[in-house]
């Protein structure tokens, strides 16, 4: 695989867009008015975001309580804070990490914050080449695949095509994984969704390095083959563990936690 060129600002780039709607800084010109224009029609894209960010930190603390020490978080992001890091370390100061996304700006901005933490590593790899990513070394270092961990898989599956068979990939990290290990994943989900928004989110990413895929809750099931779904299954984000009623979004991201038993 050849190096990656540098962050163009001028190509529109999904962790970037994120990054904006989550009222970050760290995206360019093209981002802001790709994300812009969806929120135009979603006003509650951001709450939508925010709800996605509170499903992936509850996972990690449910899954450090029941003493998983080690976290495998593909399609990353651009970091914020809480992280996957902070978050497993509040509870086990041992936990150990590994961020894998292909987009280089969100590999540049890891690498720079994660230079001197030990036990948490950042990688460049994308998630339809799982070999790739098994047999890195970083992983290697850090990721014993013959004991509990969590997968996480937020916010990613939507940028993989069905042309990629999605489903086979996860199956590809599930085979590897060991019993009592977790897998949470989410992503858009065509039930529900407003279609006039749905339509612009998949028109703005046409020409950007991923298409978005939005899919049926039941498209989405067959990626938990092989896990043991956790109670309340497969459910709009907001209403994973919620702490109190959430108001309806007017696109929607389904969620899941499975254990492999």
């Amino acid at each position: 695989m050849t190096e990656p060129s540098y962050p163009d600002p001028t190509v529109m780039s999904h962790a970037r867009a994120y990054d904006y709607v989550l009222g970050g800084k760290d995206n360019f010109e093209v981002d802001r008015q790709a994300a812009q224009a969806v929120i135009d029609l979603a006003p509650d894209l951001p709450a939508l975001g925010r709800a996605q960010r509170r499903f992936l930190l509850r996972v990690v603390q449910m899954c450090a309580k029941e003493g998983i020490d080690q976290f495998l978080d593909i399609g990353t992001g651009i970091p914020t804070a809480p992280n996957v890091h902070g978050t497993a370390r509040a509870i086990n100061p041992d936990a150990r990490v590994v961020y894998v996304d292909n987009d280089r700006t969100v590999f540049v901005h890891n690498n720079a914050l994660l230079a001197t933490v030990e036990g948490v590593v950042s990688i460049q790899e994308d998630v339809r080449e799982p070999q790739r990513i098994f047999d890195d070394p970083k992983v290697r270092s850090l990721i014993d695949f013959d004991k509990p961990m969590l997968l996480l898989f937020i916010g990613l599956f939507h940028l993989v095509g069905d042309q990629d068979h999605p489903a086979a990939l996860i199956a590809r990290f599930r085979d590897r994984m060991a019993p009592g290990s977790y897998m949470c994943l989410s992503q858009f989900c065509t039930d529900g969704s407003d279609p006039a928004a749905k339509a612009k989110l998949e028109e703005i990413s046409v020409n950007s390095p991923a298409p978005m895929c939005f899919r049926r809750r039941d498209e989405i099931l067959p990626f938990f083959d092989g896990f043991e779904m956790l109670p309340p299954g497969l459910v709009d984000v907001q209403d994973w563990w919620p702490d109190e009623d959430q108001p309806p979004t007017a696109l929607k991201v389904a969620a899941a936690v499975g254990k492999k038993v």
